[in-house]
Parts: structure tokens; sequence; C-alpha cells
């Protein structure tokens, strides 16, 4: 038989925190319809992605993608920096 590899998961998200060593953490955010009353609502998450080069600062727009667990919180890469944030 022929496996074929399932690409990466992918989601976007927005980087909230740098302060970890090689480590960013990443704010996902989702809408959802209500079951009962159909109304759509935002949920967010807070992902743990692995950062080699510590190129991320706070605010920027980064795609994330799925991996082999990298420590108890991580599981997550990044895999590019869509958008720099504005610096002042």
């Amino acid at each position: 038989m022929i496996e074929t590899a399932n690409p990466a998961k992918t989601l976007t998200g927005v980087v909230v925190s740098n302060k970890m060593e090689k480590t960013i953490s990443v704010q996902i955010k989702r809408t959802v319809k209500h079951d009962l009353y159909g109304k759509y609502y935002t949920r967010t998450t807070r992902l743990m992605a692995h950062d080699e080069n510590n190129e991320c600062n706070e605010g920027d727009t980064v795609i994330i993608e799925s991996s082999r667990p990298l420590s108890k919180n991580k599981s997550w890469r990044l895999q590019k920096v869509i958008a720099r944030s504005q610096e002042i």
C-alpha cells in the first residue's frame, strides 16, 4: 500500500507573547454559531509555537503549522510571518 503523508494543519493568528526562549504564544480567533439562538460569537485560543530564530515580536500576524510534540505545551511550529507589527 502507498501511504500519502497528510499535509500539516495550519492556523493564522497574532503573537501575544515572545518573552520565552524560542517560543511564542499565538492567539487564534474563530467565530462559532450558537446552537440554540444562531448568533455568531468569537472564541479565542492561545497556542504555544516553536520560533527557532526568535524572529517574531508581539503583534505580528503569523501562520503556524502542527508538528510533533516539542514539549509539554508546544506542538506547533512557526511557518512564516505574514505581517509585522507597527512599532512606535
